[in-house]
This record gives C-alpha cells, structure tokens and sequence, in this order.
C-alpha cells in the first residue's frame, strides 16, 4: 500500500466533522439537561416559604398576646395601687384621731359639757369617714384579734403567757393592720399569746371530741 492511499479522503473529513458535530450536539443536550435535573421544585419552594411565614405569624401574634396581658395586668395594678403612699399617709392621720379619742377617760366623757362631747363625736365621725373612703379605694382592715400568727400580715410586738388560747393566737392588737387589694398596705402589731397548746393538738383533741 503506497503513502497516498494512507491518506485521509474528503469522505473521511467529512465523517469525523459528522462525528464531532454530533458528539458535540449529544454533550450540548447533556449539558442542558444536567442543571435542570438539579434545580429545586418551585412548589416545595413556595411550600417552604408559606411555612416560614406562618411560623412567624404564630410567634408574632403570640407575642402580641402576651404583651396585651401584661398591658392588662399593668393597669388594673396601676388602677389598684395607685394611691399606695397616699392611703398609708392618710393611716397615719386615722391613728392620731384614734389616739385622740383613746385619751379622753370615761369619766371625762360622762361629766364633760355638750361642747366636748360634740368634739369627740365630730372626731370619731371623721376617722369614720376616712377609712370608709379608704375601704371604696380598696383598703380594708386585717382582722387579727384571735387569729393564728401570720407573719405575712402580723408583726409580733410582745408575747403574752397565756395557757387558756392556743400558742402564737393574737390575743392583742397595738395597732391595726391593713390591706390594699391583695397587698399588705401594713402589718397589724400584735400580740401573741404564749404557752397555751398548739393548735394542731387543739384541733385533734376536737376532732377526737366530735367523734366520740
């Protein structure tokens, strides 16, 4: 075989640019195809989305709705407390009316003119109508006077021996306490009776009582 029948013909060009054409053409398919397959779903997209958003509806509304409970709270205690400093100040002008009264003897009352005894009376209405507008703005007074020692209510002055009550049972009242809605405006000082039973055995010995 000679050198010129070795060399390519213009079939043979021909068929290798056929070739390359179509080889390029399957790998410019393949090529577009690839990053198609790759590309995310545009509905999971939007679903995620949709999610994300709801997600932060529910925290934004819960939010909004623990902000309008403490913006609750916050003024009915506004509306409740307000006049705290006020009614503890005006407490004070109601014990030196009562000591007042309290210093007058019996006997002065009973032998004393019509001008006094109109100035007494004019006294305890006054302290009378400051704790009944004192009561309209929620301010009540603690009923200790035999009741067991609250320490959240009661602050103990002295003790007082005696057997025949119950032990730590107020048995004496030095000055009256008061609440104001669901706070103590300020503790009653009492006196506690000591020695007497315990309560707890007190009220077993009347449980055992009652079933016999």
């Amino acid at each position: 075989m000679t050198d010129e029948t070795k060399k390519p013909g213009p079939d043979a060009e021909e068929n290798q640019d056929a070739a390359a054409a179509t080889a390029a053409s399957a790998f410019a398919e393949n090529g577009s195809e690839a990053p198609a397959e790759q590309q995310p779903d545009p509905l999971e997209a939007l679903r995620a989305e949709n999610n994300e958003i709801r997600d932060r509806f529910l925290r934004l509304a819960a939010e909004m709705d623990n902000l309008r409970r403490r913006t609750e709270r916050d003024v009915k205690d506004a509306k409740s407390y307000a006049v705290t400093a006020f009614a503890r100040d005006m407490l004070a002008v109601s014990d030196n009316l009562r000591r007042a009264l309290d210093s007058i003897p019996a006997e002065t009352r009973e032998a004393g003119d019509a001008g006094l005894k109109a100035l007494i009376e004019g006294v305890d209405m006054t302290e009378r109508a400051m704790l009944t507008a004192l009561e309209r703005h929620g301010v009540r007074k603690i009923d200790a006077e035999g009741q067991k020692f609250d320490p959240n209510f009661h602050q103990a002055m002295f003790e007082v021996p005696n057997p025949a009550v119950p032990n730590n049972t107020v048995v004496q009242v030095v000055q009256a306490g008061y609440v104001i809605g669901e706070r103590v405006l300020r503790p009653a000082m009492v006196g506690v009776a000591k020695g007497g039973p315990k309560v707890e055995a007190s009220a077993a010995a009347e449980a055992t009582a009652d079933k016999a």
